[in-house]
């Protein structure tokens, strides 16, 4: 496994103080494991179980998305926007260029302008 630079992220999960409800954190540790073409996101105060996945392909700079998946108990908890930073931030890191096959993640990228330079058909071509 391949830790990805700057991507422990420190994030709040339910309602805020002022509602007079919980606030709770998690740490989630996204990890690039290339022999499985994916990066993984685990809660690390959980004991490391498996929050996320972000599937891809990789040939030569080009990395092409092609599927996300959030593990059910880590639904609407920030888990994929976590996920998703770490992943585009790793990209422009390494000088990749972002293929996104997985339509969700095309539309997120479509509302995220920060990362249309890293992104094949927003401001770059192929090689």
């Amino acid at each position: 496994m391949v830790s990805v630079p700057n991507t422990r992220f420190r994030h709040a999960v339910g309602l805020s103080p002022p509602t007079g409800s919980y606030h709770v954190r998690m740490v989630i540790d996204v990890t690039d494991v290339p022999d499985r073409e994916r990066f993984e996101a685990r809660d690390s105060d959980a004991d490391g179980a498996l929050a996320g996945l972000m599937t891809y392909q990789l040939t030569g700079k080009v990395i092409a998305v092609t599927h996300v998946e959030i593990t059910p108990e880590y639904a609407d908890r920030g888990v994929e926007e976590t996920l998703t930073r770490a992943v585009m931030n790793d990209a422009r890191q390494r000088a990749r260029v972002v293929v996104p096959i997985y339509p969700p993640l095309a539309d997120w990228l479509g509302k995220h302008p920060e990362y249309n330079s890293i992104v094949a058909g927003a401001t770059k071509k192929l090689k």
